[in-house]
């Protein structure tokens, strides 16, 4: 299978690539594996200078990689530029905090000396998806490659110049040859690629499906795994919430990216004392966004990513309305060149929907209405998914209890949900496993081996 890279805004072919052959495949496999033992044995100051050095080289030319990504998956350029910076943010961390993370633990037992020490397993897969193109990869192979590890990246096949970019910016800016190393290979060789002995573990971004199919894979070869899934975020709006705040928010949340993100907020769930107010706001705001050319500083909304992923998300609004969920605005394809979505809001989703099962990934908002606060939680919670959350209500204090009975990786408290290098980032259910960022997510790639002396 070709890698295409295909400008959603123009549906015209920018470039295409050969997938690798198995030979191909087999020798930079060989030479990844025989390069991580020099990598592991440098300092952990040497480390740290090469990712300064690429965090240096994604903001000197920021403009160009944002352009890339723009041209290759639609984001809007603001929104690149911003995706961007944030890669030179995780580089920054785990040059700085690395070796204290990877640092020995002492423990006390009744050897004269023990202690946890900290060693990287060999090398890593990690399988990335299209919608954050630059920091997916940034933010697995960062923590990654400053424990010690080589790095593999199968990146998605939409997004070549993508993968190839940062493949250059780590050899450019002083990582040895072949400890990051960009696999221009088929979804059908990646089966391969986890058998393999050269591979010691795997990481991947991506939907529930493939999720499945890479844990089953891992497992069979007792191969470590990271998984983050899709998911199905809820944003709870309270009675007593910042009005302004929530929708603003909501809006944010939900139509970045072309609402193409995993931790957007999928589901709009709102108490009656303040549903129909939320509603209202709501539609003011996203009939007033700017869709249009994603390399107009003015554009908000770019188009999605792909034909085939506009079609899916349009099949499951139109089984929704049929359903009885109700078109608020939208809910309709942009009849213009490239793969556009108007911004849309569904009202009335309920569980007779898909709408409320299924994630939807694209500019969407489904708002739920609850009965009560205990209503909105069990509605939160009434999902396969567990990735993200979000409450929204002047009272902490009351909306930190509810946070404790939400079934996800994260819960934010009037904030946008969003991943940070300092804080660990993942799922539970069929959200994924594992977290990454964070000391936690640096640690998912070592060998914590227990050293005893008498």
């Amino acid at each position: 299978m070709p890698h295409t890279s295909l400008n959603p805004t123009t549906n015209q072919v920018i470039q295409t690539y050969a997938s690798w052959d198995s030979h191909h495949l087999e020798q930079a496999l060989e030479k990844t594996r025989h390069t991580q033992p020099a990598w592991a044995q440098t300092t952990f100051p040497q480390r740290a200078e090469v990712l300064r050095n690429v965090s240096m080289q994604l903001h000197a030319q920021r403009d160009r990689y944002a352009t890339l990504i723009t041209q290759e998956m639609g984001k809007p350029l603001r929104e690149a530029r911003a995706e961007v910076e944030k890669c030179t943010t995780v580089c920054d961390y785990y040059a700085q905090h690395a070796e204290e993370f990877m640092r020995a633990e002492p423990v006390d037992s009744e050897a004269g000396k023990s202690y946890v020490a900290h060693y990287p397993l060999g090398v890593v897969l990690a399988i990335m998806p299209w919608n954050f193109p630059f920091w997916q990869a940034f933010r697995a192979a960062a923590p990654a490659l400053m424990a010690g590890n080589a790095l593999l990246l199968k990146h998605a096949p939409n997004v070549p110049q993508c993968a190839l970019a940062i493949e250059a910016i780590f050899r450019d800016c002083g990582l040895p040859d072949n400890v990051f190393t960009n696999l221009m290979i088929g979804i059908e060789q990646v089966p391969n690629v986890i058998a393999s002995p050269h591979v010691h573990a795997v990481t991947l971004t991506g939907s529930e499906a493939a999720g499945r199919k890479v844990a089953t894979c891992a497992g069979q070869h007792l191969k470590k795994c990271v998984l983050e899934l899709g998911g199905s975020d809820p944003f709870i709006v309270l009675h007593d919430a910042d009005m302004e705040l929530a929708v603003n928010m909501a809006v944010a949340s939900r139509f970045m990216n072309c609402g193409q993100s995993c931790i957007a907020a999928k589901r709009l769930i709102v108490v009656p004392q303040i549903a129909d107010e939320f509603l209202r706001e709501l539609k003011t705001r996203v009939v007033a966004l700017k869709a249009g050319d994603p390399l107009d500083d003015a554009t908000q909304i770019g188009p999605m990513a792909r034909a085939d992923l506009r079609d899916e998300l349009h099949r499951q609004i139109t089984d929704s309305i049929a359903q009885g969920a109700v078109a608020v605005t939208g809910c309709k394809p942009v009849e213009r060149e490239g793969f556009f979505y108007q911004p849309s809001i569904l009202d009335q989703v309920t569980p007779k929907t898909c709408a409320y099962h299924e994630e939807l990934f694209g500019p969407v908002a489904t708002v739920i209405r609850a009965t009560s606060e205990a209503d909105a939680l069990r509605i939160a919670n009434e999902t396969r998914f567990g990735l993200g959350s979000s409450i929204w209500s002047k009272d902490t204090a009351r909306a930190e209890k509810l946070a404790a009975h939400i079934q996800a990786g994260c819960t934010f408290i009037n904030g946008m949900v969003k991943s940070d290098p300092r804080l660990p980032f993942g799922g539970v259910k069929a959200s994924g496993y594992g977290r990454e960022l964070s000391r936690l997510g640096m640690l998912e790639f070592v060998n914590a081996k227990t050293v005893w002396v008498r």
